[in-house]
């Protein structure tokens, strides 16, 4: 059996975290952490990670900037930006600061979302 994949989901909604927790997990199996808090998220997450999805717009602190962090200090791991308000400048500043993949919020299905980290992941 391979390597369990592990997930970081930051996002200040519950509802959102719960969601794509609560699928990943049974779809997959994947080790999933989720973070309702920018900070922290950071603190924890390490090179033990695989994927991280990050969402865009957060009140305490802009999913750009934890992009930034997180690229400095882990710079081989996934980061999927996840947003609800998309603009074609938003989408090419966070390629610019390292994002591998963007996504919109609501899914269209979390099947898409699974297989997308799943070809991310194996790349």
């Amino acid at each position: 059996m391979g390597k369990v994949i592990k997930i970081a989901i930051i996002d200040d909604e519950p509802s959102i975290l719960e969601m794509i927790e609560t699928y990943l997990h049974r779809a997959s199996g994947f080790n999933v952490s989720t973070f309702s808090n920018p900070q922290s998220a950071i603190g924890s997450i390490d090179a033990s990670y695989d994927v991280v999805l990050l969402d865009m717009m957060m009140p305490s602190l802009s999913g750009l900037d934890v992009l930034k962090v997180l690229r400095e200090k882990v710079p081989e791991l996934v980061i999927v930006m996840m947003t609800a308000y998309s603009t074609l400048d938003k989408v090419l500043k966070s390629h610019r600061e390292g994002a591998t993949h963007y996504i919109m919020k609501p899914f269209s299905s979390m099947k898409a979302l699974e297989e997308k980290i799943l070809e991310l992941v194996h790349k």
